[in-house]
């Protein structure tokens, strides 16, 4: 089994609407926008889509560590990136499927290629750890004082999200020639890139592989990006931070996520934190780390330091959980990746 980054976040959004679900045509106003929500019997939970949350990633990762991002390419209705993980950091780390035509070098003819590459970066919607009802928020638009004003209606809420994410090491940088959906993520074109660039070939797996160097940057920056993640809808209007406030992180054998069912509607539940470290201690692979904004959920400090004291052995082998802030827990993180990426 492969190598894979574990990620748990809770995002504080105390006066938010950052993922709206559009205007709703049975409301007073005839721009009533709803935000998006998902129903569990009787409950109402706020969420924020995983495209949403990708969109947030990549312009950070753009603004932040200067991304070359695959340009954005349009035919009729279809809209595919230039498929090329090569040259683009985001082709490489968030995937890609493309169908498109390409010209068979020499002889002026085209053929149909389909590329298909699943992103090494899997994330979940961001969903609201509490039931809400959104409060709907009447306004209108009246800069001048002639002229009937413009009303309009929106809903926001007050919640904290909970979202987990992984991180495929191995799959990172690497690029198969399999014809299979998802391993077929080479184009003929970008084969001959590949040979002219002398990436490694393995033959019997049929895969390529970038310099190490290039892969752990790519993964690193992918982490370390989590504290300046920016974005969502009306930030005009309620500038929410959107950067994790609580965060766990570790890297384990294998690619089911271990910390999914480790928040509830009281916090961080420490007792189910701690059954999944001892039912999984055998594929923690490194250290548990704990990051957490001070002014958030202050009520769990003391828990996470006298968790963070606990320790698991395995085989000879201690598991250590790091307690620290969120931007410094990300950066040691980061910087005991290596030994994983080679």
């Amino acid at each position: 089994m492969g190598k894979t980054i574990n990620g748990f976040m809770l995002i504080d959004a105390p006066w938010s609407a950052l993922n709206n679900a559009g205007m709703d045509a049975g409301e007073r106003t005839d721009n009533a926008v709803k935000v998006k929500v998902v129903r569990k019997g009787r409950d109402v939970y706020p969420y924020v889509s995983g495209q949403a949350v990708r969109y947030w990633w990549r312009d950070t990762l753009a603004k932040k560590f200067a991304w070359n991002l695959s340009p954005i390419e349009r035919v009729a209705k279809v809209a595919y990136t230039s498929a090329n993980p090569i040259e683009y950091d985001d082709d490489d780390m968030f995937g890609y499927m493309r169908a498109a035509k390409e010209e068979i070098e020499g002889t002026g003819k085209k053929v149909n290629v389909t590329v298909t590459r699943i992103s090494p970066l899997k994330n979940s919607p961001l969903l609201s750890v509490y039931p809400q009802n959104p409060t709907d928020d009447f306004g209108v638009m009246a800069r001048q004082s002639e002229g009937d004003p413009v009303p309009y209606e929106h809903q926001f809420y007050s919640t904290i999200f909970k979202g987990i994410f992984s991180i495929d090491i191995e799959m990172a940088g690497r690029f198969y020639e399999i014809e299979k959906t998802g391993y077929k993520n080479m184009s003929p074109k970008l084969i001959e890139k590949a040979k002219e660039r002398d990436l490694k070939y393995d033959e019997n797996e049929r895969f390529r592989e970038m310099p190490v160097n290039i892969r752990r940057k790519r993964i690193k920056e992918t982490i370390l990006a989590l504290p300046y993640l920016s974005g969502g809808a009306k930030l005009t209007e309620h500038l929410t931070d959107v950067s994790p406030k609580f965060l766990i992180l570790a890297v384990i054998e294998g690619g089911n996520h271990i910390f999914m069912n480790v928040a509830d509607e009281n916090g961080i539940n420490f007792d189910a934190l701690s059954q999944v470290i001892e039912d999984y201690k055998e594929i923690i692979l490194s250290d548990i780390y704990i990051g957490k904004r001070e002014g958030f959920l202050d009520e769990m400090s003391k828990k996470i330091t006298e968790f963070a004291n606990r320790k698991w052995n395995y085989n000879g082998r201690e598991i250590q959980v790091k307690q620290n802030s969120i931007n410094n827990t990300v950066v040691e993180f980061a910087k005991n990746l290596d030994i994983f990426i080679v």
